[in-house]
């Protein structure tokens, strides 16, 4: 009597996708997440057909992708089995989290909270900190974004609980409830969830080379129905393309705002791996640009502090915002800023990170080549360009693969557009695994630009 398969059969999501593409990662995700265990008999081809309504064909043709990816093993005149030696929860190998390379360690964080302990003023935690944050911490933070091109008044600049938190807070009083958000056409995926939230509909504008074009975003201005809406722009190692605005670029986006009267919301929270002479759009046009920044994103993951400059007449209800949210910055991630700013640890992380930020990029261009498009910062992210349906057919595979990228249609304002790309984040795996994922994707990625070859999915 043949012994029952324990899964079950199911076709991963991808309406761009092949159902055999959507078979084997479906298949490889249980497996690597270890519902499925070495030595389980996978279901009979014909009768795991029948289950998903696709045919036997298409079964054969994604066990054969998966034994040769080494997570499945056939006998003849047995069957199909889970050959995988080792899992473990979740994905091998994680290129989807865009965050910093990991350069704090046990050391560096029992000094800084000694230090700490020696100079805090207890009452820093016994009571509610003015809502954008004392003034000590605000003037520290403007210093700090100073160093990185963008010169801030502390008196238009609230302390946040991250780069995300000061974009939510400036939707919020730009864009309200249901209004209108203009966004790149690949952009960061946060923001449209925020957008989500708030019932606000985001409108993808064209790029090129150096970002969002003014042209492009000039008519989708005027074509825009009445209501409130805002703009919400990266000028610098744009998420997730990598694109730059050269000056005149930035000046011709502000350019088009003020025609348009319409508020900008700037993402800067990839500054410091860039041109600093290239000035924010905030500098330009500060009385209509909320700009972010974050030690988030620019030293540590776990340091949720940001800041939002804010323009003069919308300071108000800038804090309006924050005191029906969070309130205040938690007095801890205020202390360790305070003593990393002024110790010199700021300094010293960052240029680590971008030293080894620089070691990836490099590692990344030796391994993808013309691939990647091509890129001169030291950020955290590399962006792969090609059809949208390629992509999402290189996700599907890489996910086969043990390695998870950023999901292609959570960056594009529009999903069903022709073309799109995968963004590989470069942060979070060790230099190892990096090379063994970017070395996988780089096959991956001519087996799906060319799909009669004989590992295509």
């Amino acid at each position: 009597m043949r012994v029952k398969s324990p899964w079950m059969p199911r076709l991963a999501e991808g309406s761009a996708a092949t159902p055999s593409e959507r078979l084997v990662a479906a298949l490889a995700e249980d497996i690597l997440e270890g519902e499925i265990s070495t030595g389980d008999r996978l279901p009979a081809h014909r009768d795991l057909a029948d289950k998903l309504g696709i045919g036997v064909g298409t079964v054969t043709k994604a066990y054969g992708i998966l034994e040769r990816r080494g997570l499945v093993r056939s006998v003849k005149g047995s069957g199909s089995f889970v050959a995988l030696t080792q899992t473990r929860r979740g994905p091998l190998i994680d290129l989807s989290r865009n965050v910093p390379p990991a350069v704090v360690n046990e050391r560096l964080l029992a000094g800084t909270f000694t230090a700490i302990a020696k100079r805090v003023d207890a009452d820093l935690f016994n009571d509610y900190p003015p809502l954008g944050g004392h003034d000590e911490h605000r003037r520290l933070l403007a210093h700090w974004f100073a160093r990185l091109g963008m010169e801030a008044d502390p008196s238009r600049l609230v302390l946040t609980g991250g780069a995300h938190q000061a974009i939510a807070i400036a939707l919020s009083v730009t864009c309200g409830t249901g209004g209108t958000l203009f966004t790149e056409a690949q952009t960061y995926p946060g923001v449209f969830a925020l957008a989500r939230h708030r019932g606000i509909r985001c409108v993808g504008v064209d790029m090129d080379d150096e970002g969002m074009m003014p042209d492009a975003l000039d008519r989708m201005l005027t074509e825009k129905k009445s209501g409130p809406s805002a703009l919400y722009v990266t000028p610098t190692m744009q998420n997730p393309t990598t694109a730059t605005m050269g000056r005149i670029r930035r000046e011709a986006i502000v350019s088009v705002c003020r025609a348009h009267d319409v508020a900008i919301i700037e993402d800067d929270v990839y500054t410091l791996a860039a041109d600093t002479s290239l000035p924010p759009l905030t500098m330009l046009a500060p009385e209509r640009t909320f700009y972010a920044n974050s030690l988030s994103k620019t030293l540590n993951p776990a340091l949720r502090i940001g800041g939002l400059v804010v323009p003069e007449s919308m300071y108000a209800q800038v804090e309006t915002a924050l005191q029906a949210t969070t309130i205040m910055v938690p007095p801890l991630s205020c202390a360790v800023m305070e003593q990393w700013l002024l110790d010199g640890t700021v300094e010293a992380v960052s240029q680590a990170i971008q030293d080894e930020s620089k070691r990836r990029i490099a590692l990344a261009r030796s391994l993808l080549g013309d691939m990647m498009r091509n890129t001169e910062h030291r950020g955290y992210h590399i962006w792969l360009p090609m059809p949208q349906q390629e992509a999402q057919r290189l996700a599907h595979a890489a996910s086969a693969l043990g390695v998870r990228v950023t999901p292609p249609e959570s960056t594009a304002a529009d999903p069903d557009a022709p073309d799109g790309g995968v963004r590989l984040c470069l942060g979070s795996a060790s230099i190892a695994e990096l090379s063994t994922a970017l070395a996988g994707i780089a096959r991956l990625r001519v087996e799906v630009h060319q799909p009669d070859s004989r590992l295509a999915l």
